[in-house]
């Protein structure tokens, strides 16, 4: 959230530059900060404090690093090489403690000279590098450094007290030139707006925005730090809060047409030949949908459901009561091969009540179409007539749905599924093809902790299916580590074999195609040294389906599966395995999501460790389907002690989605999850922390809620109206309408 006028001032000007061109420049194009209130938001990643030192010996491999360290000894040695053969080469080593371990510093040639005066045992100093590692002992090789001398004096002013702050940075800027940088723009802060209500900030004891703003970046004691961030937190809660209550405020005045179902309707009949009872889940879902569907605004609802919850099934019976009602309803899938999939079980379900105007059709029947991008043009005209004359009461389509061709009748209800794979344009496009906003259901299977849903998707209601249909199996799940014990992976195929001679079928999931060239940009430095697996490319369905066939799977019937395939291939594909003529299937993630073959039991995922969590049980869920137990082998060649172990055995361990999110999450960086990792975008979440400050978040949803109900446009707070428009820049709003 930028703040205004004093604080718009660019970093760089060609007259009066705030900062010095080529420092302005590196924060310009490495910190994303331009402006003096960007720089005044750049807040410190932690604080060192003079009387107690960071952990060398918790250092981490390959990262740039800052530690507040004293030099124990410093030796210079000379050295024969090629640029210096008489033995005229220099090399000083420095090493430095804290108390918790020790690490050596290297300079080399003519970089010796200021650290071999200034570097004596007994002097403290700010270090900064890339850890790397030489002869087995953690180095940092020419770290940049900044000595802490003991003129008390000069500490105070420029290190703020005890407490020195350690900022984001990079490379090309240490962090204590961002700090110095910053206590240059510092005065500035007292002309900070307070977006915060003075009623909503005195009541919760929060401090002023400026004086937050000084505690944050020049603490003299840990309370300052507690308060500055309590005060920023809820800064960035609020403001983000009034965004999305704004647009909730805006979605509840548009009109819609209430769709009630009719009595004896078709979802009755539907219901009536339905061949099982639905879940406690199913039906509470359904009924907080139905009452939706019957008010005049329309419906804005999060379907939020594990892998095979049966969210389908809720999303059917909404679509045949707003056709019970005389309207239409679109579900939009994300790719073609789950758009036909969503076609066919549909059908399959509705049998003869999805036969409308056809003999043997039942008479409250509707028709149920289907429209691609890679359909025959005959087909597709056909289609286009059945939507425009309201013969077809349901669609199921992939983006062509959007097109400006497709016109509907009278479209009552939007289904999405997979929201992340939508933007909010393209929600915005298929709304606009109702004669009033249609209602809108958005189904997602990636589990998304609460307090994510009220950031991310603050402008939908959520409804949460938690529960399994009867008849589920439950999937044992097993990490199998490649490298340290092949014969473990000779077993995973074993198994594989002795699920389809008890007549199942497998599915074993690649990263890669493998018909593309490799990359050469790839085959240069390698970021993670973890381990010698990083350095192959990822493993490839090609490949790995050929040498399954003339090896531990020869014999058996393999095909693959992959996105570059024609959709009409894809479709012979998949509809062989749903008949169970392939006994096993190598593909790419596109079967994440939606697959249903009830017959599949077991999962092979090649390179695991290559998924997100999320991803894996996602791709997980595709086995199990059925009434026998599922099995998914996680198959990695990384060391035990990795992370990427670590996370691997945490999805083996627990099938609760919810539980995962929260691990994904505390793994990755927020602003990712926030769906803020395009290029050159900035979090607008920079201090709240969306696991750790969950009841901030739920409070400022209320107090966001209330305010709006209020004073819809703000009127009578022209502070809040500046903050919230520089959070509602470009970027800004394709994060908060994220799709």
């Amino acid at each position: 959230m930028d703040l205004v006028p004093a604080l718009e001032e660019p970093l760089r000007q060609p007259l009066k530059s705030v900062l010095g061109p080529a420092t302005a420049k590196v924060m310009a194009e490495h910190l994303g900060l331009l402006t003096v209130g960007d720089l005044l938001h750049h807040y410190p990643r932690r604080y060192e404090e003079r009387g107690q030192l960071t952990h060398l010996a918790d250092l981490p491999m390959d990262e740039h690093v800052t530690v507040v360290a004293q030099v124990a000894d410093a030796r210079l040695h000379t050295f024969a090489s090629a640029k210096a053969p008489r033995g005229k080469g220099q090399r000083l080593e420095v090493t430095i403690t804290d108390g918790s371990g020790r690490l050596q510093l290297v300079f080399f040639g003519a970089g010796v000279h200021k650290p071999h005066k200034e570097l004596l045992p007994g002097t403290r100093a700010m270090f900064a590098g890339k850890v790397s590692v030489f002869n087995r002992r953690l180095q940092l090789a020419h770290p940049a450094y900044e000595l802490l001398r003991g003129d008390p004096e000069e500490s105070v002013e420029t290190w703020a007290g005890a407490l020195i702050p350690i900022y984001p940075a990079t490379a090309k800027l240490e962090s204590w030139k961002i700090g110095k940088a910053i206590q240059t723009v510092l005065p500035t802060a007292q002309e900070a707006v307070e977006p915060l209500p003075d009623s909503l900030r005195e009541g919760r004891g929060l401090v002023p925005l400026s004086e937050a703003l000084l505690k944050i970046h020049r603490p003299h004691t840990k309370a300052d730090i507690e308060d500055a961030r309590s005060r920023l937190k809820w800064d960035e809660a609020f403001v983000l809060q009034v965004a999305l209550a704004r647009r909730r405020h805006a979605d509840a005045q548009l009109p819609a047409v209430p769709r009630k179902p009719t009595p004896d309707g078709l979802l009755t009949a539907f219901d009536a030949r339905l061949p099982f009872t639905l879940t406690d889940g199913q039906q509470r879902v359904s009924r907080e949908i139905f009452d939706d569907l019957a008010t005049s605004h329309p419906m804005h609802r999060l379907l939020q459901g594990e892998v095979g919850s049966g969210k389908t099934m809720v999303a059917l019976r909404a679509m045949l009561a707003v056709v019970d009602a005389g309207g239409q309803a679109a579900m939009l899938a994300p790719t073609e091969v789950l758009a036909q999939q969503h076609h066919r079980s549909i059908v399959e379900m509705m049998g003869e009540l999805a036969e409308g105007g056809m003999l043997g059709g039942a008479e409250q029947a509707t028709k149920v179409v289907l429209l691609t991008g890679s359909m025959g043009a005959a087909a597709r005209r056909h289609a286009l007539l059945d939507l425009t004359t309201g013969e077809a009461g349901i669609v199921i389509g992939t983006h062509a749905l959007i097109e400006d061709k497709v016109q509907f009748h009278d479209l009552g209800l939007v289904v999405v599924d997979e929201q992340h794979r939508f933007g909010v344009e393209q929600r915005d496009a298929l709304r606009g093809k109702g004669k009033q906003p249609p209602h809108l259901l958005v189904m997602t299977a990636t589990p998304i902790p609460r307090t994510v849903a009220m950031t991310v998707f603050g402008d939908l209601e959520t409804s949460v299916l938690d529960q399994l249909p009867a008849g589920r199996s439950p999937i044992a799940s097993h990490v199998v580590p490649a490298a340290d014990k092949p014969h473990f992976l000779s077993r995973a195929w074993e198994r594989v074999r002795e699920e389809v001679e008890n007549g199942h079928q497998a599915y074993v999931v690649c990263p890669r195609i493998g018909d593309e060239e490799d990359d050469p940009k790839k085959s240069g430095k390698k970021k993670s040294p973890e381990d010698e697996a990083e350095k192959r490319p990822p493993l490839a369905v090609l490949d790995v389906a050929d040498q399954l066939s003339k090896g531990p799977l020869s014999g058996l019937n393999v095909e693959v599966l992959h996105g570059r395939m024609h959709p009409d291939d894809k479709d012979a594909v998949m509809r062989r395995f749903a008949a169970g003529e392939t006994d096993v299937l190598v593909a790419t993630t596109v079967i994440e999501v939606g697959v249903n073959v009830p017959n599949a039991t077991a999962m092979v995922i090649m390179d695991a460790d290559r998924f997100g969590v999320s991803q894996l049980h996602q791709l997980r869920g595709r086995v199990g389907r059925g009434s026998a137990p599922g099995l998914c082998l996680l198959v990695t060649e990384m060391p035990e002690a990795s992370p990427a172990r670590q996370r691997l055995g945490a999805v083996a361990t627990t099938l609760d989605g919810f539980e995962l999110s929260r691990i994904d999450l505390e793994q990755r960086r927020e602003g990712d999850v926030l769906g803020q990792a395009q290029s050159g975008a900035r979090t607008s979440l920079r201090m709240l922390a969306v696991i750790e400050d969950e009841e901030i978040i739920a409070e400022a949803r209320e107090e966001a809620t209330a305010v709006v109900a209020a004073d819809p446009e703000l009127a009578g707070l022209p502070a809040l109206r500046t903050a919230l428009d520089a959070l509602l820049d470009e970027e800004r709003e394709q994060y908060l309408e994220k799709g």
